[in-house]
C-alpha cells in the first residue's frame, strides 16, 4: 500500500495527537489525554514556521501511520545546517508496511532540496528494532558526542542570571 508522507498543518492537530498518545503508550509514559494532545498539537503547529516545519506525519490507506519531529539547526563550523531528528515512530498498526522509510526518505529528500547538510538523531541503546532499521539505512553510528538533556531542576537552575 502506499504511504503518503506530508508536513503536518494545524488541520492535522487530531492526526498528530493520535500518534503522541500512542508514542507515549509505546514508550512507557504516563498515557496523554487526547484532547489535551490535539490542544498542544494545533497550538505547536500553529507556532510553526513555514521556513522549518517540525513535524511530518504519514498515512497509509487514509490513516496516520507514524510521524518525524524535527529541527533545523542554522550552520556551525563546517557552514551547513543539520536537521536534527528528535523522533520518529511508525504506530503498531502501520509497521512493517514502510512508513518509516518514507519519512526519512521525505525528510533527506527536504534536506537535499533546502541545502542541509546532514540528519542527525539519537537512538534509545536498548532500540534494538530502530538500530537495525537505521543500520539498513547507512546510518553512521557517530561516537564522538555525547547526549546531554537539561530538564527540571537544572533547567531552572541554567535559566537563573
Amino acid at each position: 500500500m502506499a504511504v503518503d508522507v506530508r508536513w503536518a498543518t494545524t488541520d492535522d492537530a487530531e492526526a498528530l495527537a493520535t500518534v503522541l498518545c500512542e508514542m507515549a503508550a509505546h514508550y512507557r509514559h504516563a498515557p496523554l489525554d487526547h484532547g489535551r494532545a490535539t490542544a498542544t498539537a494545533r497550538q505547536w503547529l500553529g507556532e510553526e514556521s513555514p521556513a522549518y516545519p517540525h513535524f511530518a506525519l504519514a498515512f497509509v490507506g487514509g490513516k496516520v501511520a507514524g510521524l518525524a519531529s524535527v529541527a533545523v539547526a542554522h550552520p556551525g563550523i563546517d557552514l551547513e545546517r543539520l536537521m536534527f531528528l528528535k523522533d520518529l515512530f511508525v504506530r503498531d498498526s502501520a509497521r512493517d508496511q514502510g512508513a518509516g522509510r518514507a519519512l526519512v526518505g521525505f525528510l533527506a529528500g527536504y534536506c537535499l532540496d533546502k541545502g542541509i547538510g546532514r540528519i542527525d538523531l539519537t537512538a534509545e541503546d536498548w532500540n534494538e528494532g530502530a538500530l537495525r532499521f537505521y543500520d539498513r539505512l547507512g546510518a553512521e553510528r557517530h561516537g564522538q558526542k555525547i547526549f546531554l538533556r537539561l530538564s527540571g531542576e537544572a533547567l531552572r537552575t541554567a535559566a537563573k542570571p
